[in-house]
């Protein structure tokens, strides 16, 4: 029997809800996707706390997301926040007046589970026969990565690397100097290599994988098929091809990147980075491509959800079912990944 439940992902520029009917074992349906820009990691003050005005839109947005996911029918509403919310210093007091004002518990993924959960929703998208899978995702405040040939990843990072974080902290010019690019690469390369040779020790992939708006727009620049082609379309971002978009852009405005075809005016100052960001990754992993996968974070809380269903119907035979049971709201009824994967 299908049951439709809402996610509700809170990113470093985007709240986005998501909708879908599944079942498990099942397809998840996108039923509906509302999307909001509140670019909350551009509103943190110097203390890295969120301001009241980036809260008073977060608590607003948050309202109207869970209003759209009751009016929808959602069964439950799967509620998190990634790395803005994760860095603010006040994140526990912004989390409790979400909960107070708006009722929706959101609930603060830690980085390496955003790998993980994305990791899933890859490895569910492309079968075992994909063999050993390597799986990169860039967000506006984090770059996750995973590696592994099962369902759950032998290896899960989270670095602070993210387009938009870097963006803000080492261009301040537009377009940016090219010492300010030499001094990035140069940072990447060394925040890099120690997560790189631990991710080799899971052997190497047999398929490397991005997910992302990042590398979506990055691929699409450089010659893959566009969105509207349909999920299925394959699309590939090369490292060659990847060079020679970087060269190109890095003496762009964002102005200019905004009039790119596939390239988000919302986004366009956040390019440059992100190209630098996943060329430094495939440098240092020595991956000459990477596929696009279009299921990532938001499907992986689904999937993951979906398997937890039956035993989150059972009535409750120990404390952490209790506690499952007694949270109304939020990703989760259990708080981390590995806890999730064991219930």
């Amino acid at each position: 029997m299908p049951v439709r439940l809402g996610v509700l992902d809170v990113g470093s520029n985007t709240v986005h809800l998501l909708v879908v009917d599944a079942h498990r074992g099942g397809h998840p349906t996108p039923m509906t996707s509302e999307k909001v820009e509140l670019r909350l990691a551009e509103n943190l003050d110097r203390s890295g706390a969120l301001t009241k005005a980036g809260a008073d839109a977060l608590v607003r947005t948050v309202q109207k997301a869970g209003v759209a996911a009751t009016a929808a029918g959602c069964a439950d509403l799967l509620a998190f926040a990634t790395s803005a919310l994760r860095d603010a210093t006040n994140s526990a007091a912004v989390l409790a007046r979400v909960r107070d004002e708006t009722g929706v518990s959101l609930e603060v993924l830690p980085g390496e589970d955003e790998a993980r959960y994305t990791f899933l929703a890859v490895r569910r998208w492309y079968g075992w026969s994909a063999g050993r899978l390597l799986v990169l995702d860039i967000g506006g405040g984090s770059l996750e990565l995973a590696a592994g040939r099962d369902e759950h990843p032998a290896a899960a990072a989270s670095l602070p690397l993210g387009a938009g974080r870097l963006t803000r902290e080492w261009f301040p010019t537009d377009p940016p100097s090219r010492r300010r690019i030499d001094a990035l690469r140069a940072h990447l390369d060394e925040q890099l290599a120690p997560v790189a040779r631990r991710l080799r020790r899971a052997g190497p992939p047999e398929l490397a994988v991005g997910t992302s708006k990042t590398f979506r727009s990055l691929a699409r620049l450089t010659g893959a098929a566009p969105s509207s082609a349909g999920p299925r379309t394959r699309r590939v971002l090369t490292d060659v091809g990847l060079r020679q978009l970087a060269a190109f852009i890095t003496r762009m405005s964002a102005g200019d990147l905004a009039e790119l075809e596939g390239v988000s005016p919302s986004r366009a100052h956040q390019l440059v980075a992100g190209a630098l960001v996943a060329e430094a990754a495939m440098r240092a992993l020595k991956i000459p491509q990477l596929e696009i996968c279009p299921w990532a974070l938001r499907e992986g809380v689904i999937l993951r959800r979906l398997d937890t269903l039956d035993a989150t119907s059972r009535p409750p035979t120990d404390r952490t079912d209790r506690s499952a049971q007694d949270s109304p709201g939020g990703l989760g009824r259990l708080t981390t990944y590995e806890a999730r994967c064991t219930g």
